[in-house]
């Protein structure tokens, strides 16, 4: 489905666009708001939820590009802050930073499943502005953020653990040194222990509270990588067998990689949305 995409990001995806994509009134689903820079799912904020964005340009049939938001919109900021220095790219950031407030999302929480998002005139411009373009930053460049220094636990298993069997039955130790274990993937989470359990020899630790609390609708960043990566039962014989190639083993330094990247975007998130007032009229 192609609706209104090549007006955002081209017929290939190859305009350079921002947009930020949060969930339609009509989905059952928690508010989420995030930013993409390239073609996104009609369902980005999960199956049988619509989402909605709000782009920072928009093009024509001839490739053209223009400002998604209005001479009037701007004008209206211009006047009320009183400040002939707040450009467009400016209010696209104050947006993303307003669509983050706690106390906004409560407040207008009932508003939020019926209608558009409207933004109030918060006052200190520039900090939301700020803070706006800081969590871009951060969603948008999730794959290049400093992994965070969480501890990783590799249990082997050793020749020594088959003593129990008879010596004829016994595996060799140097054929087993030279065959990797098979793993079990696992990818679950353990938020009071503050752990990942990611197969049957590996788990992560030293996750802080705070990275389960950035939530993308109904689950934390960390969840959606967890669930994303899991192997999944095919039930179509056919397909199980000559299309179901995906093998956890093959990308766990990736996924594990991605973990410690999405942690520190968490945390650093959460550092930004807690510094927001707690209430805003």
């Amino acid at each position: 489905m192609r609706y209104k995409m090549a007006d955002i990001f081209g017929d290939f995806g190859q305009l350079e666009n921002i947009a930020i994509v949060f969930t339609d009134p009509s989905s059952q689903k928690p508010f989420m708001v995030l930013a993409s820079d390239s073609v996104f799912d009609y369902h980005f904020v999960g199956a049988a939820a619509a989402g909605n964005c709000l782009s920072l340009y928009c093009y024509d049939a001839d490739g053209n590009q223009q400002d998604n938001i209005t001479d009037w919109g701007l004008k209206q900021f211009l006047q009320h802050h009183g400040n002939s220095k707040i450009t467009k790219r400016d209010i696209f950031h104050y947006t993303y930073a307003v669509l983050h407030h706690p106390a906004y999302r409560s407040k207008y929480e009932i508003n939020l499943k019926r209608e558009f998002p409207r933004l109030p005139f918060y006052e200190d411009f520039r900090q939301w502005a700020k803070w706006g373009k800081e969590l871009m930053g951060l969603h948008l460049d999730y794959e290049k953020a400093t992994p965070f220094a969480l501890k990783r636990h590799d249990h082997k298993e050793t020749a020594n653990q088959q003593t129990d069997l008879m010596p004829d039955e016994r595996i060799n130790p140097a054929r087993l040194l030279d065959e990797k274990p098979k793993l079990k993937p696992k990818l679950k989470a353990d938020k009071a222990a503050g752990s990942i359990e990611v197969d049957s020899i590996t788990t992560l630790s030293g996750i802080p509270p705070e990275a389960w609390t950035y939530q993308l609708g109904n689950r934390s960043a960390l969840e959606w990588v967890l669930d994303q990566w899991k192997e999944h039962k095919i039930s179509d014989p056919t397909v199980a067998e000559k299309f179901n190639t995906y093998n956890f083993a093959d990308h766990k330094d990736k996924v594990i990689d991605l973990l410690l990247r999405v942690c520190t975007v968490s945390v650093e998130t959460m550092k930004i949305v807690s510094a927001m007032p707690l209430a805003k009229e």
